[in-house]
């Protein structure tokens, strides 16, 4: 099924959300992926308060939730009652910055990727909902053993942990999405699927006119329950660019 990751028109968002939920119905879309759930930047009433305003406006444009990104509050309890609010079921961390006490530089250091995944596979055993990790491209970091700080992640953590894949960014990492996809099997549940250099910081670009071969990945993977689309940054209309890569993927 596919869904957008709603951080695509972040700013478009800020400006009018119900426009822009609005718009990226009428591209076709039916669900999408919301971001900043369980914010440390907010208390928890705001955070509900938020969840309940999003819901509003989803409603309105029709729209369903896929799975939320989320950071890791102390009290699970309170992401799952955010997520309740949404009608969501599954809940990715898509950055270590977003548990306390980790950040980027986890992916470099053995001891803390151990850390990193025992909380968060504890937090996957104890929750009511699913929880899942989203990479970027640091989480390939070679270790002083040779092996990456992602294998060393997803062969520690507990298995209830489930994964959503971003291919772009394995792509960047010098990653082949397609065998990490058969390595990691039942436990990818969702994939984040866009194009371009696979750089950090270039402009994204159509599916097809960058080095992620996106057919591939859906060969491994063909019923994944999930497929976002998502920019993370672009020279292009991202309305224009997010219903041109969604018609792509619906004809592969």
């Amino acid at each position: 099924m596919l869904s957008v990751q709603l951080y695509s028109v972040r700013d478009q968002l800020a400006a009018d959300r119900p426009a822009t939920l609005a718009k990226l119905a009428a591209i076709g879309f039916r669900h999408v992926e919301p971001f900043g759930l369980g914010s440390p930047d907010r208390t928890p009433a705001e955070r509900l308060t938020a969840a309940r305003s999003l819901r509003t406006d989803l409603d309105a444009a029709g729209l369903a939730v896929s799975a939320v990104h989320a950071g890791l509050p102390g009290d699970l309890a309170e992401l799952e009652e955010e997520c309740a609010i949404l009608g969501a079921d599954t809940a990715f961390v898509p950055h270590p910055r977003l548990v306390p006490g980790f950040g980027e530089e986890t992916f470099a250091d053995p001891a803390r990727v151990d850390a990193f995944a025992d909380v968060l596979g504890a937090a996957a055993e104890s929750a009511e909902l699913r929880l899942g990790y989203h990479n970027h491209w640091f989480e390939w970091a070679r270790l002083p053993d040779g092996t990456t700080g992602y294998d060393r992640f997803w062969q520690r953590t507990s298995a209830s942990l489930l994964a959503e894949l971003d291919v772009y960014w394995a792509v960047a990492a010098g990653a082949d999405p397609a065998a990490v996809l058969a390595s990691l099997g039942d436990r990818v549940i969702a994939v984040h699927l866009k194009d371009g250099p696979a750089e950090p910081g270039a402009p994204q670009t159509p599916i097809g006119t960058g080095r992620v071969d996106i057919p591939a990945v859906l060969r491994v993977a063909p019923g994944n329950p999930w497929h976002v689309v998502e920019i993370d940054t672009t020279d292009l209309d991202p309305f224009d660019l997010l219903a041109a890569n969604a018609t792509t993927l619906t004809s592969i």
